[in-house]
């Protein structure tokens, strides 16, 4: 399967799409209460998982720590079909078969999963089912054999691109929900809806079904009576040739939907449209370009934000993106194209899952050298890579400085400044007077908060021999054969000296220069 490739404003979530047409109108309702899901927190942070790819769903989210994601996504196979697939691929059934062991583990450990209907391709190409599938019913009864396989207890529908234009689609959706919920309220199942939408950086489009508009798909669905729980606005891809501060975006881009929220849902306090809203972002350089970057500071910068708000879900595309293993690349399905470490937007994220209460981890890094010893001659020079991870929190500005180097060695560290998770080089140079002998060169590494080293250890060979004699001291006594080591030199007292510095008495002087030490 391809993963995401973007259009337009709006999110492109592509997989790959199966030929073989499932027979529409199929009634897939299965079991009624026979267990009824968990409910999710009151907030809580939920990544996407790419299901496509082969993945382990349990696996990636140990190694993660997300104890929620956002599964994506459930399509039909072909055009005119009622039957769901996820990721549109005939093999791949909603059964206990595929994804059922994985999630039952998430589930046993305290999590859950939120499979996610729609998406990108299927939104473009007409099998998002209630585009594909014109029997409301049918609609419903899919929805159905979702929460009952997997004991789930939310549903998430991707609706963008294409899917936005089609008034059809966008009733049978909500009337197919509104059944769902029924259904579910019937059976003692517990069973929340939201909705995954395009957005403006000052919250959804505006319009009439049909025409595009994202608010009118809310609108529709309260008309329906659907109890809609949470709108998720995709913060990112917005196409509009700017540059973007996609923290800030993020903040005007919720605070707008906020308040469209408020004049649809008039009898809600503040606090339960703020509980409504959700935020997806893209970590590091999105689909458009490095002009949509979202960055690791920006990351503790929104999870601040919905904290403070008391936003309900915090998302990202997708999990598989959550490492630094490509950069400057734009729009990958494995990478985030920026520095970081591994699994750091979801360990950042992590803590909304606890309610909000506790704040991202603290900033912090590391710094290693690779080699970390070197043997030079007397004269010659040598090199090691400085490398520097962020171990904490957000990618900081880290200052970079070498100490340690004896006499006739010289060390520097280029460039002195690097944003931790890049590199940098510790560059040492010796003179032929360089004493012979082994050191230890300390790198150190500075930000705001923090400070780490990591040592070189140093091998000068072919050197000048070193000083074994006393240095000397302008306030000692020294006597006929006292000796003293001054200025590289060994020298010997010919007789009774004080205050008489050796080199400066002269060949028939106090002081015998024994030569270099």
């Amino acid at each position: 399967m391809t993963g995401p490739v973007r259009r337009g404003r709006a999110r492109a979530l592509l997989t790959g799409l199966a030929t073989a047409a499932a027979t529409a109108g199929l009634a897939l309702t299965g079991g009624g209460a026979a267990h009824a899901a968990t409910p999710l927190p009151q907030h809580l942070s939920a990544p996407y998982f790419e299901a496509w790819n082969g993945d382990s769903l349990s696996g990636l989210a140990a190694a993660s720590g997300n104890k929620y994601l956002t599964m994506a996504f459930i399509q039909t196979s072909s055009v005119g079909s009622c039957t769901p697939y996820w990721n549109g691929d005939s093999s791949m059934p909603i059964s206990q078969a595929d994804f059922g062991a994985d999630i039952d583990t998430i589930q046993a450990g305290g999590g859950d999963v939120i499979p996610s209907f729609g998406g990108y391709t299927a939104d473009n190409t007409g099998t998002e089912i209630a585009d594909s599938c014109t029997d409301v019913a049918s609609i419903a009864a899919a929805y159905e054999k979702v929460v009952s396989t997997y004991d789930i207890s939310r549903l998430d529908m991707d609706i963008e691109d294409n899917s936005l234009t089609k008034a059809a689609g966008i009733d049978r959706r909500n009337k197919a929900l509104k059944m769902t919920q029924d259904w579910a309220a019937a059976n003692g199942r517990t069973l929340q809806i939201s909705y995954t939408l395009p957005t403006t950086t000052h919250g959804l489009t505006t319009g009439t079904a049909g025409d595009g508009s994202g608010l009118s798909v809310i609108q529709n669905a309260i008309s329906n009576g659907v109890k809609v729980d949470v709108v998720n606005l995709m913060t990112f891809d917005y196409y509009d040739n700017a540059t973007h501060e996609m923290a800030n975006d993020t903040q005007t881009a919720t605070q707008g939907l906020h308040d469209q929220l408020a004049k649809l849902y008039t009898s809600k306090t503040d606090a339960q449209i703020w509980n409504m809203v959700g935020i997806i972002e893209m970590p590091g350089i999105d689909d458009f370009g490095p002009a949509e970057t979202f960055t690791t500071a920006d990351a503790t910068q929104v999870y601040n934000w919905a904290v403070g708000k008391g936003v309900n879900t915090l998302s990202f595309w997708a999990l598989q993106r959550d490492n630094g293993g490509c950069p400057g690349q734009g729009g990958s399905d494995t990478c985030s194209g920026i520095a970081q470490s591994t699994w750091q937007f979801s360990h950042t994220f992590a803590a909304f899952n606890s309610g909000g209460t506790t704040t991202p981890p603290t900033n912090d890094f590391s710094v290693s050298l690779s080699p970390a010893s070197a043997t030079v001659a007397a004269g010659g020079s040598t090199a090691s890579s400085v490398h520097t991870a962020v171990t904490a929190g957000a990618a900081q500005s880290v200052n970079l400085s070498v100490s340690g180097a004896p006499a006739g060695v010289t060390a520097s560290v280029s460039p002195g400044s690097v944003t931790a998770g890049g590199n940098a080089t510790l560059n040492v140079s010796t003179t032929a007077a360089a004493v012979s002998g082994t050191y230890t060169l300390t790198v150190t590494g500075t930000t705001s908060g923090a400070a780490h080293n990591a040592t070189f250890t140093l091998t000068v060979t072919g050197g000048t021999t070193a000083c074994t004699a006393a240095p000397w001291s302008s306030s000692a006594i020294y006597v006929g054969g006292n000796t003293v080591s001054h200025n590289g030199h060994t020298w010997k007292a010919k007789w009774w000296t004080t205050g008489e510095e050796p080199g400066t008495t002269g060949e028939w002087g106090v002081w015998q220069d024994l030569g270099a030490c």
